[in-house]
Formats: structure tokens, C-alpha cells, sequence
């Protein structure tokens, strides 16, 4: 017999927490071996634990959730993340879904979905709550809509494409260099690329079309 997922939950509101891990408990397929009411702790104890999987608040204390999913994609082991929040807002899910998510569930139907969520998510499948389906086909239909104005979008590289993504996130090419550990001349010839192959003409379409188009690259 397959041995239960282990998961960890992360909320700072500790009944909430308290709650998710005793609904997730009584469950044969899934165990909940840790808990943590910040993103600081939370990923010292999965350096440790390594669970499989990461119920994260977005609201949190030291750490945001969004700042620990990016921080838990560094990490040099796998852990699959669902997101636990209150926002029923488009930014915050596109951010999410961005950033490696594989299930959104809304606090208010936290006690109802958990256990599907991570079932599906086990199975490399996606969960949102079902007041985020509309979102979702938003989202889907903007990308299609990217993807048939721009369809040289898929002959970017993954370079150029994280490249085009921070540039969409207002980050200049001195700070794009810093975080991807390049040099500003390597980060202005990516431009250079992105901008020949989208049939670009001068930086200011490339703005443009990255601040048009950041929550879907």
C-alpha cells in the first residue's frame, strides 16, 4: 500500500491552521508532518521535513506567501504548493498560478475543498475553488488571445522569456542583471532578441507589450 503524502500547513491564524491539519488527519492518504505560522519558519522546517506538499497562507508575517513560494522554488528538492487565502482577486491568482501553484483554494471553502485540492494536486492534477473557475478562463482566453496577436512568443527562449516577464514587472536591466545573475550588456542583447523576434520597434513597445501581457508570459 502507497504511503500517505506527507503535507505541511502554513497559516498564521492558528485555529484555521489547527483546523486544515485535523481535517487533513483524518484522511488515510495524506499526514501532516509540520506546521508553521510564518514563511521564515515555515521554510527552515521544510529544509528539514520535506514534505510533499505545502498548504500556504498568501497573508503572513515575516514572509508573505508569495515571497515563500518563490523562495520554496529554489529549493533542491520538489514540494507541490496550494495556496490558502481570502483574496478572490484576479492579480493575486495570476501571481500565484505565475509563480508554480498548483491549487488556489479560498478560506471560505478551506474545510470543503482541502482534501480534494490536494488529491487532485497529488495527481499532478490543479484544484481552484469553484468561485475562481471564471478567473481561470479569463486568464486561459488572455494567453490564447497573446498567444494568436504574438505568436512568435513561442520562439523565445526561457531566458528571454523570464527576461520578458521581469521587464513586465518594471524591473530595469540593472536589476534584472542582479537577480538573474548576468551582466547588464547580456541582459540589454536578450532585449535586442525579444524585441527582433516579436517584431518589436524600440524599447518603449517593448514595455508596452511585457506591462500589457506580465500576468500571462
Amino acid at each position: 500500500m502507497k504511503p500517505p503524502a506527507t503535507v505541511m500547513v502554513v497559516d498564521d491564524h492558528p485555529l484555521l491552521r489547527h483546523g486544515l491539519c485535523d481535517i487533513i488527519g483524518k484522511t488515510q492518504h495524506f499526514t501532516v508532518v509540520g506546521e508553521a505560522a510564518d514563511g521564515e519558519t515555515a521554510l527552515r522546517i521544510l529544509a528539514v521535513l520535506k514534505p510533499q506538499i505545502v498548504v500556504l497562507d498568501i497573508d503572513m508575517p515575516r514572509l508573505n506567501g508569495l515571497e515563500t513560494v518563490q523562495a520554496i522554488r529554489e529549493l533542491p528538492f520538489p514540494v507541490k504548493v496550494i495556496i490558502l487565502t481570502m483574496y478572490n482577486e484576479e492579480e493575486v491568482f495570476n501571481t500565484a498560478m505565475d509563480l508554480g501553484a498548483k491549487a488556489y483554494v479560498l478560506k471560505d471553502n478551506a474545510a470543503k475543498d482541502i482534501v480534494v485540492a490536494l488529491e487532485k494536486v497529488e495527481c499532478g492534477e490543479t484544484f481552484l475553488s469553484a468561485s475562481l473557475m471564471e478567473a481561470a478562463r479569463r486568464r486561459s482566453d488572455r494567453v490564447q488571445e497573446m498567444l494568436l496577436s504574438k505568436p512568435q512568443i513561442e520562439a523565445l527562449t526561457p531566458a528571454e522569456r523570464r527576461i520578458l516577464k521581469l521587464i513586465g514587472e518594471d524591473f530595469t536591466s540593472k536589476e534584472i542583471a542582479d537577480q538573474l545573475k548576468l551582466s547588464v550588456r547580456t541582459v540589454d542583447k536578450h532585449r535586442q532578441h525579444i524585441c527582433d523576434k516579436l517584431n518589436l520597434h524600440g524599447s518603449h513597445s517593448l514595455l508596452k507589450f511585457a506591462f500589457d501581457n506580465s500576468a500571462y508570459l
